[in-house]
């Protein structure tokens, strides 16, 4: 019998309009470029702007993007998923909503949360439903609207996150292309460090969370750059020593957007040069889910067939892992 793998055979992007240069947050934060650009790599971010445009927005515009570039119809979609830590509203699922909007009519959906490593979590999820061999069609979607939950007098957050989305879809493959391997990981100690205190069920809202502004994004960043910057390394040389593959193997590392300096940590520990590594963190800045899938469509056309694809992210709760997929299709 054929082994079925789950290959990505059509990818689609949107970021908003509006940029959020560095010069400009250096108006209403006490930065400035070079302080930035040196820490982080990040020269600027998108902002989606415009009264009840949420999450789904943008996670609409990338599935469409997806649909019109791959002639795909809709109504063949059997899944639709969206990694997201910024779902539109509570309980109401985003997939949900961005299937029906997108004419997916045939498809169950749901969110998924995990924090910066959301979509790569979203891959294995996704992957699986297609080998099991019960679906052909697993659309996934990777967006958040990070200037919702961010506070623009913290220096810590603000010069970081961008908002935008990407879609990938994952479809049976018998060539032995697509998701080969993956190491996923979580640790609950991570809880303290990178959280947003207040809106949940420990701390409902009340006009005393607002007031403190407990409803923003709040991370301590030395302890979480720590953090990432071994566990990304550790699991994305795992994926090659455990399938025996050598930096000459492997065409792109496709690492989380979140801080230069541990993307090229990550590509040292792997033995990749820059030349193999993906990076748009200067473009938009760590856009959470949004930031593997914005890769894979700002450099699919330099992917090829048979490219082995390390993909690595890290993310607040703490979650991270590592996935080795084979590309399936030539741009």
């Amino acid at each position: 019998m054929t082994k079925i793998t789950a290959a990505i055979t059509a990818v689609g992007k949107y970021v908003p309009e509006y940029v959020l240069t560095n010069k400009e947050l250096a108006t209403f934060v006490e930065t400035n470029d070079e302080w930035i650009t040196s820490r982080t790599g990040i020269k600027e971010r998108r902002i989606l702007k415009g009264e009840g445009l949420g999450t789904s927005y943008m996670a609409i515009k990338a599935a469409q993007d997806l649909l019109k570039k791959s002639n795909i119809d809709p109504e063949d979609i059997d899944l639709v998923l969206v990694a997201t830590a910024t779902p539109d509203l509570p309980v109401a699922s985003t997939a949900v909503f961005t299937a029906t909007q997108i004419g997916a009519k045939n498809a169950f959906a749901y969110d998924l949360q995990a924090a910066c490593s959301s979509f790569l979590y979203g891959m294995s999820t996704a992957s699986s439903y297609i080998e099991s061999g019960r679906y052909k069609k697993v659309l996934l979607i990777g967006a958040d609207k990070m200037s919702s939950i961010i506070d623009y007098k913290d220096r810590a957050t603000c010069i970081i996150f961008g908002d935008g989305a990407g879609a990938v879809l994952f479809e049976p493959n018998t060539e032995n292309l697509g998701l080969q391997d993956e190491y996923l990981r979580s640790d609950g100690i991570g809880r303290e460090f990178l959280k947003i205190e207040a809106g949940g069920s420990i701390l409902p809202p009340t006009e005393e969370t607002v007031k403190k502004g407990q409803h923003f994004v709040h991370q301590e960043g030395k302890t979480v750059f720590k953090y990432a910057v071994s566990n990304m390394a550790d699991v994305s040389e795992k994926m090659l020593t455990r399938n025996n593959l050598k930096e000459e193997d492997i065409q792109w590392l496709v690492p989380h957007q979140a801080n230069k300096r541990i993307i090229e940590a990550t590509a040292k520990r792997v033995g990749v040069g820059s030349d193999k590594v993906m990076m748009n963190i200067h473009k938009y800045g760590n856009t959470t889910s949004a930031t593997l899938p914005l890769l894979l469509a700002d450099y699919e056309n330099q992917l090829k067939k048979g490219d082995n694809l390390i993909f690595a992210a890290f993310g607040g709760g703490f979650t991270w892992g590592a996935i080795y997929l084979k590309w399936a299709y030539n741009s």
